[in-house]
């Protein structure tokens, strides 16, 4: 009896660990805006409302930036040798996540806000209801493939009718510790997203 009520016990503390966690909709296959006409319409915006992004929205954009495309594994941006040697990291209000792409969830590292790190050298990006940030220790391509993924971002963005801007104006040692990454790993860059504030 016993055995019993501890594996129980287990058992709910195991759920509950992983209660914050963030289990998304599958993505959008289909539909959009032409890729011609997003790459039109991509601009930077830096007003946003704080409104927080549908489930599916943003799991559209996570897999527009950082998603599985293939049954191979393939992401839907190149990196060099297929490495894939970068992570995605998600600031939302309810705390900081990792993109797992493969179990496509945002797992939870803490349920502290950490937006307003982001937002000390500039107030407006405190609006922004998520900040995507782009995490690897590789120095040589690492940038290069930020890069790849924030404009994939940023068309998504584009033909979703939402705001974004990338970023790298902020204290990179203080939100490094506060997400709490080992040795070499940095954050390279940042980008805000939302939707548009109303005029």
């Amino acid at each position: 009896m016993k055995k019993v009520i501890l594996g129980a016990m287990m058992m709910l503390a195991a759920g509950t660990a992983n209660a914050a966690d963030i289990k998304l909709p599958e993505h959008t296959a289909n539909g959009g805006m032409p890729l011609m006409e997003a790459i039109a319409a991509r601009r930077s915006g830096r007003t946003f409302d704080t409104k927080m992004l549908s489930d599916q929205v943003l799991a559209d954009l996570l897999w527009a930036t950082w998603g599985i495309s293939s049954e191979d594994g393939k992401r839907v941006v190149p990196t060099a040798r297929n490495r894939q040697d970068i992570d995605l990291y998600v600031l939302l209000p309810t705390g900081s996540y990792r993109y797992d792409a493969a179990k496509n969830t945002l797992v939870q590292l803490g349920s502290e806000d950490l937006r307003p790190i982001l937002a000390k050298e500039q107030k407006f990006a405190g609006d922004a209801p998520v900040h995507l940030l782009f995490v690897t220790k590789d120095k040589k391509y690492g940038e290069m493939h930020a890069g790849s993924m924030y404009q994939n971002a940023s068309l998504y963005c584009a033909s979703a009718g939402l705001k974004c801007v990338v970023r790298g104006l902020y204290d990179r040692a203080e939100i490094k510790q506060a997400l709490g990454l080992d040795g070499d790993y940095e954050v390279v860059m940042t980008e805000a997203a939302g939707y548009p504030k109303a005029q």
